[in-house]
């Protein structure tokens, strides 16, 4: 198939634009073109036109909407601003790309103080690391066919949740990886529920994110779940939208007890935010009898 060397431009106003509900109660993320956000593509196409759509090499997310599809596509928080595209390949058309501008976004800067091994490890526990962090990786990679009912999650503990993700994280002094995930502060022991249904791909004991579960939920997403106090699930087990998968804990590397809950899309960690419901908006407080006199 010959590749057509026009792009098809996406605008910005377009891929901020805010989410519809799809078929049967299927609701995409909030579109955030940002290192860590999430894009979305309209791409035409009857039911036997599915497109395959790929970025950085991975295979996207692609559901049906109305006469056409949506691709959901994730952006590393590791991605320069700048132009970027998508590859899209279709039955009965020819191969084309689609650019998107992604935005820049200032992340704060998060100063902790942990244990020095979580900091500077020995050899033994980085080769420890290294394996630990391969298989994770692999897990947070798992594409399975089955489309998901809805990317809109439910929270999998009760409880004040941070705007942790993308922090630059700086401990005991020195600079490491952004948090790719959301902290969301809980006791030890409360049970943590599956936010939709999936398969569970990976559990572990692992040096840095101690307790850790992963689900696949289908077609690229998969959620993580660290630092849990007690596993309550095995590999290859089918949960529920609200099934237990462990209880909230403070192992591996943490400073208290808490959940970090991560978000993938074909294996790149986006914000769990984007997929949670928007938060009502706030109330303005009414205004005393005796100002509104003045």
């Amino acid at each position: 198939m010959k590749m057509r060397s026009s792009l098809v431009h996406v605008f910005a106003w377009l891929l901020l634009a805010a989410p519809a509900a799809y078929a049967a109660g299927f609701v995409a993320p909030r579109v955030s073109a940002v290192p860590g956000g999430v894009v979305t593509f309209n791409i035409p196409g009857s039911a036997d036109e599915k497109p395959v759509v790929k970025h950085a090499d991975r295979a996207a997310m692609v559901v049906r909407q109305g006469d056409g599809w949506l691709a959901i596509v994730g952006i590393s928080l590791d991605v320069e601003p700048g132009e970027r595209s998508v590859d899209v390949e279709q039955p009965g058309r020819d191969a084309r790309k689609i650019s998107f501008q992604v935005l820049p976004k200032q992340y704060r800067t998060q100063q902790l103080k942990v244990a020095p091994a979580m900091v500077n490890p020995s050899p033994e526990n980085e080769e420890r690391i290294a394996r630990e962090s391969e298989k994770v990786r692999a897990a947070l990679a798992s594409f399975s066919p089955d489309t998901p009912a809805t990317l809109r999650l439910s929270q999998p503990v009760p409880g004040p949740r941070s705007s942790s993700f993308g922090l630059r994280r700086v401990f005991n002094g020195e600079s490491r990886r952004p948090h790719s995930g959301m902290d969301i502060a809980a006791p030890t022991g409360t049970p943590i529920k599956a936010p939709l249904a999936g398969r569970i791909v990976d559990i572990g004991e692992y040096y840095f994110n101690g307790g850790n579960v992963i689900i696949d939920h289908g077609q690229g997403l998969t959620t993580m779940y660290c630092h849990l106090s007690k596993i309550r699930v095995e590999v290859g087990q089918e949960v529920k939208l609200g099934d237990v998968i462990g209880d909230v804990g403070a192992t591996g590397r943490v400073t208290g007890p808490h959940l970090h809950w991560g978000v993938a899309l074909s294996g790149t960690m986006v914000d769990p935010a984007l997929f949670l419901a928007p938060p009502p908006p706030q109330k303005k407080p009414a205004t005393p009898a005796a100002d509104r006199k003045k």
